[in-house]
């Protein structure tokens, strides 16, 4: 997990260079008085490198997955209803009728 981790600080870093790479392109083209088109190719080298870095730390570092048991007595999910707190009666929906006496017109 050290190793996933420390990849994914390195592809920040990178990324981080990157866009300071291209900012200081952007004023060197400024002081040249030329237009900006696209990054260098070594900055879009970078960015992809980063990208690739950061992925795979974001794939290695969380760990390994676990699988979900239905029914468990931790289970959230299965526990969430007892808990009152998270109903609620007072809304919109009392406006509505119970029953909707709506014919399709065909």
């Amino acid at each position: 997990m050290a190793l996933g981790f420390a990849v994914g600080v390195f592809g920040v870093l990178i990324l981080f260079h990157a866009a300071y790479s291209t900012i200081q392109y952007r004023g060197l083209l400024k002081i040249m008085e030329e237009e900006f088109s696209r990054p260098p190719m070594n900055v879009v080298a970078e960015l992809l490198l980063g990208l690739v870095f950061c992925i795979w730390a974001a794939l290695t570092v969380p760990g390994k997955f676990l699988s979900i048991q239905p029914y468990s007595e931790e289970n959230r999910i299965v526990s969430l209803p007892a808990n009152s707190d998270f109903m609620i009666f007072n809304h919109r929906g009392k406006v509505f009728p119970l029953e909707m006496d709506v014919k399709l017109k065909h």
